[in-house]
């Protein structure tokens, strides 16, 4: 973890920032403001953000658990404030994500979509794989001609997993106390 930066799961009134970390990102799908509130109060179990040291959010990375594939965390985005960028908070937000969703809820992968032109979450998401020791697989989940809008790139989902440290720490939480 950067110096002087820390996780912590979100709070609704941390929506406005992660929007405006969002919007100025010039990368991510841009939600409402609305949205992003509803996903601190709905998901902050599966979503975590890391705050400088007065307390502000930074950086963030929203996910969820699969309704059909419980052991499965969906990245829904990630997002460094331009200040942080360059210093590895993204990954270090996913490990942390991933191993607190993974003694929490059971999680033992990953899935995420990525434009083929996002380099940055290209890279993110391949050195997850490579320092989990996990494999991953990557398939065209929604091809462009299923967007609305012009010009959106086709979502190339990728499904990492099983991640041996997930697993681990899976396996640890659902042990029995005292046996």
């Amino acid at each position: 973890m950067p110096e002087g930066l820390k996780l912590d799961a979100p709070r609704v009134e941390d929506g406005a920032a992660i929007w405006r970390i969002a919007r100025d990102s010039r990368v991510l799908d841009l939600n409402s403001s609305y949205s992003y509130l509803l996903w601190c109060r709905d998901f902050a179990a599966t979503s975590v953000v890391a705050r400088d040291d007065g307390g502000e959010p930074v950086g963030f990375v929203t996910g969820y658990v699969r309704p059909q594939h419980p052991r499965t965390l969906v990245v829904w985005q990630v997002a460094v404030d331009r200040g942080q960028r360059g210093r590895g908070l993204a990954a270090a937000m996913l490990d942390g994500l991933t191993i607190r969703v993974a003694e929490e809820l059971g999680i033992d992968g990953i899935e995420t979509t990525i434009t083929p032109d996002n380099t940055a979450s290209n890279r993110l998401f391949t050195s997850y794989a490579e320092r989990h020791g996990a494999p991953v697989r990557r398939e065209v989940l929604f091809d462009d001609a299923l967007f609305p809008e012009k010009g959106h790139k086709p979502e190339v989902l990728y499904r990492i997993g099983p991640v041996p440290a997930l697993v681990s720490a899976s396996a640890h939480a659902a042990a029995p106390v005292g046996g």
